[in-house]
């Protein structure tokens, strides 16, 4: 029997799938595909981190852990946060392990959201987040960063979009899709606001560890601004460990009780195995994080003189592993672009509008991939363009 579309609610049925899935499972079958669509890496879990989740099951840790996580983990994801972004929190009660940073973001947001209560998105960002404020029954409140500005949002844009209604801001530095990274005085000058309007700062910082050129500063360090953070990040990106769901959130202790009430009833407790592997990602897998962010470094600075070459013009990313070219002297839209592009050359890349309104005129092109694959891309990617321009 068909399900009746009524069975479902309204804000459900209004929910647009994800606009990377729908590129992703549009190659099923096909041969001599080359993807620079989906943001994991293609280097797999250091040895170390997976011996020791193996270990673990040897040992028969099989039972569920504490609904916050390992004491162990909290305590070395504490050490971590004091000794590489000088941020200091209490273990105990302001840190929680979640399946993945994902799932931090949605019991943030479903803790500090009352029904219409709105967060400012700054577009482009990556897909979930509007549709998780939605989820909670807050309001996305759109906020573009704009490509003048290399795609930084700026502090008067969202003084502008702050209403009586306006609980937080969410921000993603280095950013997904555009790579753009916010400096120190640009944090500060967004912290003034959210000073000035009593407004949290949901911080997604699952890119720290991969930035290239500048240091990196945590939101929560910015002066004054720890007990107005959220701050989410994970192992999944710096450490390879997609397929191991493993996040982790911190926030002040007033605030962490809220999300890990949600926590306790949707989830239980992340992985067990996870944690152990995590635990010594974090003891012992500085080195290997050091190695793959070289060769991020390396492959960017090939992909984005690649686009530039080839007539898409492409800024510099500061971090995270994704390159945003304007496809806009092409004529074609955003999907129009990746869809000929896809089976013309066998070349995945995501619309920049599955992003937000902001991304139209673009592409998504991950560069976590090998750099033979890389190589072979920009190969197409290039006899692609050319061939436009012949036409």
């Amino acid at each position: 029997m068909e399900l009746k579309t009524t069975y479902l609610a309204q804000h459900v049925r209004e929910l647009k799938p994800s606009g990377i899935r729908k590129f992703f499972d549009a190659t099923a079958g096909m041969s001599g595909v080359i993807s620079l669509g989906v943001g994991e890496p293609d280097f797999v879990t250091p040895w170390n981190v997976r011996e020791a989740a193996i270990l673990s099951l040897e040992d028969g840790y099989t039972s569920y852990t504490a609904n916050a996580g390992l004491p162990e983990l909290r305590e070395e994801i504490a050490k971590y946060m004091e000794r590489d972004f000088c941020v200091a929190y209490n273990p105990e009660s302001e840190i929680t392990v979640t399946v993945g940073a994902s799932e931090a973001i949605d019991i943030a947001l479903r803790a500090i959201l009352d029904p219409g209560d709105e967060v400012l998105v700054v577009e482009p960002c990556f897909v979930s987040y509007a549709p998780l404020v939605t989820l909670a029954g807050g309001v996305p409140v759109i906020v573009p960063a704009l490509k003048e500005n290399d795609f930084k949002v700026r502090a008067w844009q969202l003084e502008k979009a702050v209403t009586e209604r306006t609980k937080a801001i969410m921000i993603c530095s280095p950013n997904n899709p555009t790579g753009a990274m916010l400096s120190k005085a640009e944090m500060e000058q967004i912290a003034d606001v959210a000073k000035k309007h009593d407004l949290l700062i949901l911080s997604d910082e699952i890119y720290a560890e991969l930035v290239y050129d500048e240091l990196y500063t945590s939101f929560a360090a910015i002066e004054g601004m720890r007990e107005q953070t959220i701050l989410v990040s994970g192992f999944s990106k710096d450490l390879a460990m997609t397929g191991w769901r493993l996040g982790f959130v911190c926030a002040p202790a007033e605030i962490m009780e809220g999300m890990l009430k949600i926590h306790q009833y949707a989830i239980m407790c992340a992985s067990t195995m996870a944690q152990y592997a995590g635990i010594e990602g974090l003891k012992n897998g500085r080195k290997d994080v050091a190695e793959m962010r070289k060769s991020y470094r390396q492959r960017r600075n090939f992909i984005v003189r690649s686009l530039n070459e080839m007539g898409l013009a492409c800024h510099n990313p500061e971090g995270a592993f994704y390159t945003f070219p304007s496809i806009e002297s092409t004529g074609f839209s955003s999907e129009q672009f990746a869809k000929k592009l896809l089976q013309a050359e066998k070349v995945v890349v995501v619309p920049g509008n599955a992003f937000g309104s902001g991304g139209e005129g673009y592409v998504r092109c991950s560069y976590a991939t090998s750099m033979a694959q890389l190589q072979e891309a920009m190969t197409r990617m290039r006899r692609f363009v050319e061939n436009l321009s012949d036409n």
